[in-house]
Protein backbone atom coordinates (compact mmCIF):
# COMPACT_ATOMS: atom_id res chain seq x y z
CA UNK A 1 0.00 0.00 0.00
CA UNK A 2 1.39 3.40 -1.00
CA UNK A 3 2.04 5.83 1.81
CA UNK A 4 0.00 9.36 1.40
CA UNK A 5 2.31 11.82 2.98
CA UNK A 6 0.75 13.99 5.70
CA UNK A 7 1.97 17.79 6.22
CA UNK A 8 2.19 19.59 8.98
CA UNK A 9 0.43 22.92 9.71
CA UNK A 10 -0.84 25.64 12.60
CA UNK A 11 -4.34 24.15 13.32
CA UNK A 12 -7.18 26.90 12.99
CA UNK A 13 -10.86 26.42 14.47
CA UNK A 14 -11.86 24.85 10.66
CA UNK A 15 -9.78 22.16 12.09
CA UNK A 16 -12.21 21.91 15.20
CA UNK A 17 -14.64 19.29 13.31
CA UNK A 18 -11.65 17.09 12.07
CA UNK A 19 -9.95 17.16 15.26
CA UNK A 20 -13.44 16.36 17.43
CA UNK A 21 -13.91 13.29 15.19
CA UNK A 22 -9.96 11.92 15.94
CA UNK A 23 -10.43 13.05 19.82
CA UNK A 24 -13.90 11.09 20.10
CA UNK A 25 -12.23 7.82 18.41
CA UNK A 26 -9.51 8.08 20.31
CA UNK A 27 -10.30 9.20 24.05
CA UNK A 28 -12.53 8.11 26.62
CA UNK A 29 -13.46 12.12 27.84
CA UNK A 30 -12.80 13.63 24.77
CA UNK A 31 -12.36 17.50 24.81
CA UNK A 32 -15.02 19.60 24.00
CA UNK A 33 -15.28 22.27 20.92
CA UNK A 34 -15.33 24.71 23.82
CA UNK A 35 -12.23 23.39 25.12
CA UNK A 36 -10.44 23.37 21.93
CA UNK A 37 -11.55 27.05 20.66
CA UNK A 38 -9.92 27.92 24.38
CA UNK A 39 -7.00 26.46 23.75
CA UNK A 40 -6.32 27.96 20.41
CA UNK A 41 -7.13 31.42 21.50
CA UNK A 42 -5.01 31.38 24.82
CA UNK A 43 -1.53 32.77 25.07
CA UNK A 44 1.65 30.29 24.99
CA UNK A 45 0.20 27.53 23.20
CA UNK A 46 0.83 26.32 19.95
CA UNK A 47 -1.31 23.81 18.14
CA UNK A 48 -1.05 21.92 15.01
CA UNK A 49 -2.40 19.57 12.53
CA UNK A 50 -0.94 16.77 10.13
CA UNK A 51 -3.57 17.08 6.85
CA UNK A 52 -3.49 14.17 4.06
CA UNK A 53 -4.96 13.61 0.95
CA UNK A 54 -8.24 12.79 3.19
CA UNK A 55 -8.28 15.72 5.70
CA UNK A 56 -6.76 16.07 8.89
CA UNK A 57 -4.70 13.03 10.24
CA UNK A 58 -3.59 14.04 13.72
CA UNK A 59 -3.05 16.69 15.85
CA UNK A 60 -1.17 17.86 19.32
CA UNK A 61 -1.02 20.91 21.75
CA UNK A 62 1.52 22.30 23.78
CA UNK A 63 1.16 25.19 26.70
CA UNK A 64 4.20 26.89 28.06
CA UNK A 65 4.05 27.98 31.71
CA UNK A 66 8.07 29.85 32.76
CA UNK A 67 10.14 27.32 31.40
CA UNK A 68 8.20 24.09 31.24
CA UNK A 69 6.34 22.96 28.16
CA UNK A 70 3.54 21.04 29.09
CA UNK A 71 2.02 18.57 26.21
CA UNK A 72 -1.93 19.08 26.39
CA UNK A 73 -3.03 16.37 23.69
CA UNK A 74 -1.68 14.36 21.00
CA UNK A 75 -4.16 11.94 18.86
CA UNK A 76 -3.44 10.46 15.33
CA UNK A 77 -6.05 8.87 13.18
CA UNK A 78 -6.93 5.03 14.52
CA UNK A 79 -6.32 4.19 10.96
CA UNK A 80 -3.00 6.98 10.46
CA UNK A 81 -1.30 5.04 13.56
CA UNK A 82 1.73 3.13 14.02
CA UNK A 83 3.36 5.19 10.83
CA UNK A 84 5.23 7.72 13.03
CA UNK A 85 3.28 10.44 12.71
CA UNK A 86 2.89 10.54 16.47
CA UNK A 87 6.81 11.43 16.81
CA UNK A 88 6.91 13.53 14.10
CA UNK A 89 4.29 15.82 16.03
CA UNK A 90 6.01 15.61 19.10
CA UNK A 91 9.36 16.98 17.44
CA UNK A 92 7.48 20.14 16.18
CA UNK A 93 6.17 20.31 19.63
CA UNK A 94 8.69 20.35 21.60
CA UNK A 95 10.60 22.20 18.87
CA UNK A 96 7.62 24.93 19.18
CA UNK A 97 7.90 24.68 23.14
CA UNK A 98 11.68 25.50 23.38
CA UNK A 99 10.86 28.29 20.72
CA UNK A 100 8.72 29.59 23.70
CA UNK A 101 11.46 29.20 26.34
CA UNK A 102 10.64 25.83 27.62
CA UNK A 103 13.83 23.92 29.23
CA UNK A 104 11.92 21.00 30.46
CA UNK A 105 8.75 19.48 29.35
CA UNK A 106 6.02 17.47 30.97
CA UNK A 107 3.05 15.35 30.07
CA UNK A 108 0.41 13.04 31.50
CA UNK A 109 0.00 9.50 29.84
CA UNK A 110 -2.64 6.52 30.66
CA UNK A 111 -0.62 3.34 32.22
CA UNK A 112 -2.30 1.64 29.76
CA UNK A 113 -1.56 3.40 26.52
CA UNK A 114 1.88 1.39 26.13
CA UNK A 115 2.18 2.63 22.53
CA UNK A 116 2.53 6.17 23.66
CA UNK A 117 4.76 5.85 26.75
CA UNK A 118 6.99 4.28 24.57
CA UNK A 119 7.13 7.07 22.08
CA UNK A 120 7.63 9.43 24.66
CA UNK A 121 10.30 7.52 26.23
CA UNK A 122 11.88 7.78 22.75
CA UNK A 123 12.25 11.38 23.36
CA UNK A 124 13.85 10.92 26.80
CA UNK A 125 10.69 11.52 29.10
CA UNK A 126 10.91 9.14 32.09
CA UNK A 127 8.18 8.50 34.71
CA UNK A 128 8.42 11.23 37.95
CA UNK A 129 4.39 10.35 39.30
CA UNK A 130 1.32 8.85 39.44
CA UNK A 131 -1.75 11.54 39.29
CA UNK A 132 -4.47 9.45 40.93
CA UNK A 133 -7.94 9.74 39.14
CA UNK A 134 -6.32 12.15 36.87
CA UNK A 135 -8.62 10.58 33.88
CA UNK A 136 -12.46 9.19 34.63
CA UNK A 137 -11.34 5.65 34.51
CA UNK A 138 -7.30 6.06 35.22
CA UNK A 139 -4.46 7.37 36.78
CA UNK A 140 -1.94 9.31 35.19
CA UNK A 141 1.97 8.47 34.68
CA UNK A 142 3.70 11.87 34.83
CA UNK A 143 6.32 11.78 32.63
CA UNK A 144 9.38 14.68 32.31
CA UNK A 145 12.14 15.53 30.73
CA UNK A 146 14.65 17.88 32.40
CA UNK A 147 17.10 18.49 29.71
CA UNK A 148 15.31 20.12 26.67
CA UNK A 149 18.24 23.18 26.60
CA UNK A 150 21.00 20.92 26.12
CA UNK A 151 22.55 19.96 22.92
CA UNK A 152 21.64 16.24 23.49
CA UNK A 153 18.04 16.81 23.32
CA UNK A 154 18.46 19.06 20.33
CA UNK A 155 20.20 15.93 18.92
CA UNK A 156 17.72 13.60 19.84
CA UNK A 157 14.90 15.46 18.65
CA UNK A 158 17.39 15.48 15.49
CA UNK A 159 17.67 11.87 14.74
CA UNK A 160 13.82 11.72 15.86
CA UNK A 161 12.60 14.03 12.83
CA UNK A 162 14.91 11.97 10.36
CA UNK A 163 12.98 9.07 11.17
CA UNK A 164 9.63 11.03 10.22
CA UNK A 165 8.09 9.00 7.27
Amino acid sequence: MARVMSHARAMTVDDIDAVLAIEEATFSSPWTRHMLTEELSAARRHYVVLEGAEGVDGYGGIMVAEDEGHVMTIAIKPDMRGRGYGSGLMVMLLRAAIEMGATRMLLEVRPSNRAARRMYQKFGFVPVGIRPRYYRDEDAIVMWVDDAETESFAERLGELEKAWP
